[in-house]
């Protein structure tokens, strides 16, 4: 797989990573919904040793629907949240699917926190659902 390579809407952060991804999936966290604005986020998760962002960002260190704290980086003049550090999956770099630059290859093959999904969300497909993020 060519190197993932992404940004945030005014183009004053960018990042990469030549790692595969460990996943990609949907999550429908609370902090997904409220950082997006919508019910859910498509997520791609590499590690975070692979990643490399150029550019200010400003961090908020929230608390995620595990307990734990979840570091979100974004871009402070327009912004675009670029990616999540969640205490709970440590080692991992959270990326939004809709800050890559090629969405063609994203697939989703799972759902998290299936039990703060929206009551009027309806996902087809055959992904695999998590209450929960999975163990």
């Amino acid at each position: 797989m060519p190197a993932i390579k992404g940004g945030c809407l005014c183009g004053k952060v960018h990042y990469s990573s030549n790692a595969e991804p460990a996943f990609t999936g949907i999550c429908h966290c609370t902090s997904c919904q409220k950082q997006g604005g919508g019910a859910f986020a498509v997520v791609v998760g590499v590690p975070s040793a692979s990643l490399t962002v150029e550019g200010t960002t400003k961090t908020y260190n929230g608390k995620g629907d595990s307990g734990g704290t979840v570091a979100s980086r974004f871009c402070p003049e327009c912004g675009s949240t670029i990616v999540s550090e969640p205490q709970a999956f440590a080692g991992m770099a959270i990326l939004r699917a809709g800050t890559l630059d090629d969405t063609s290859w994203i697939k989703p093959a799972m759902q998290i926190y299936c039990d703060s999904k929206q009551p009027w969300v309806s996902l087809g497909g055959d992904l695999q659902s998590f209450p929960k993020m999975p163990g």
